[in-house]
């Protein structure tokens, strides 16, 4: 039989119990994000409308709850871990965890203020999805580089910075799934549900909505890249600190 020692002290255990549940809500939220992008979508364009006002009440409301209550795990078990990795780094450097912790929830949701502006004109250019990429990649780029210019003291390591970014674009993703998507689809749902069942006409608004919600969408569906790489990047792959 091979030797087992499962560790004993506390902090260790709920630490790996953050990770993974951490683990369990990414797989869950990502993997939905990734059906939504990659199936739904493609799927629902093919229906007719009297069909997909029968599929989509049902299918959306069922997937949009594990979707968005996935995100709420992920996000808060991944934060209390990262918590843990700044308390450690801010103690060995003689500092406090506020410099991060303030920066990251600062900067960050900025970042989201200035991306869902972006999406409410509806029209135009900023409808456009190749050009809301060119002003979201300038946004993201720009608040990386300020998270890692304020969090550049020498004390904080690899994994602090590497999950504060790629943690940051989770932040982003997470508003965007409870600010943009999920408002904007109760209310589509909620619209083609009446249709179906009542015959009721559905507003012009949801056209808008519509496509505030996909575009959205696929600004989380390319965010996961890098957000993912990021995570792997803490305790694997040493390119921030010193």
């Amino acid at each position: 039989m091979p030797y087992i020692s499962i560790p004993a002290d506390f902090n260790t255990n709920l630490l790996m119990l953050f990770r993974w549940l951490h683990f369990v809500g990414g797989v869950t939220w990502l993997g939905l994000l990734y059906f939504f992008n990659l199936v739904n979508v493609p799927f629902m364009n093919q229906l007719d409308a009297s069909t997909k006002s029968k599929i989509l009440p049902s299918l959306m409301s069922r997937a949009l709850w594990w979707f968005r209550w996935g995100s709420v795990l992920t996000v808060l078990m991944g934060l209390a871990y990262w918590g843990s990795v700044v308390a450690a780094d801010a103690r060995n450097g003689s500092a406090t965890s506020g410099g991060p912790m303030g920066t990251f929830f600062g900067i960050w949701t900025v970042a989201w203020a200035l991306m869902y502006a972006c999406t409410i004109p509806g029209r135009g250019v900023l409808d456009k999805g190749p050009v809301l990429a060119v002003i979201y990649t300038v946004i993201v780029v720009a608040a990386s580089s300020l998270f890692l210019r304020f969090n550049n003291h020498g004390w904080e390591s690899n994994r602090l910075l590497a999950i504060g970014v790629g943690g940051g674009m989770g932040w982003v993703m997470m508003l965007n799934v409870w600010g943009v998507i999920w408002r904007a689809q109760k209310k589509i749902i909620q619209w083609t549900s009446d249709n179906a069942t009542n015959g009721t006409a559905i507003p012009d608004k949801a056209r808008y909505l519509t496509r505030q919600a996909l575009l959205t969408s696929r600004a989380n569906f390319v965010l996961s890249f890098p957000m993912l790489f990021l995570m792997g990047a803490a305790s694997h792959y040493p390119m921030f600190g010193r």
